[in-house]
């Protein structure tokens, strides 16, 4: 592998990692699980694997052993998605009988894995939209759900 081509990769991991510490960041604010730091590891480790998947395949396919691999690219991003799951499904925990936290949490690390194959296939538009939008999203619904929260407890009173 040339040093443009690892240097590209370094630049769409870095990118990945600042998109995502936003997220990241409104998640560590908020005190939840997997903020600043995790969000932005998850979504940096999707943006290396998608890279290197596709040094991979351009290191394989080359020479005469070339005609005998065939690559799906689909199952690099399976596995991201897998790993990325089993990190979420950790912060997804019940709370005394039907409470249960850490929803939001586990979708947002899912979606930082997101951004990262997306910044690592050149998505940068998409990627730079979808956390503006995610952050959004964070940030007005929780106002929604305080005031649904305040409004449910004034009718439940006599």
């Amino acid at each position: 592998m040339d040093w443009s081509t690892q240097l590209y990769i370094l630049g769409e991991v870095t990118l990945a990692i600042v998109l995502s510490g936003l997220i990241g960041l409104e998640r560590e604010l908020a005190g939840k699980p997997a903020g600043f730091r995790t969000q932005m590891l998850v979504a940096g480790s999707a943006a290396l694997l998608v890279g290197l998947g596709e040094v991979l395949l351009e290191r394989f396919s080359t020479g005469g052993a070339g005609s005998l691999i065939r690559a799906d690219p689909i199952r690099i991003v399976e596995a991201v998605i897998t790993g990325v799951s089993f990190l979420g499904a950790g912060t997804i925990f019940r709370r005394g009988g039907e409470q249960v936290e850490g929803l939001t949490t586990a979708a947002t690390l899912l979606l930082s894995g997101a951004l990262g194959i997306c910044v690592a296939l050149r998505q940068l538009l998409l990627a730079v939209g979808v956390t503006l939008l995610t952050l959004i999203l964070l940030h007005s619904l929780q106002r929604v759900e305080v005031w649904l929260t305040a409004r449910g407890q004034r009718t439940e009173r006599p």
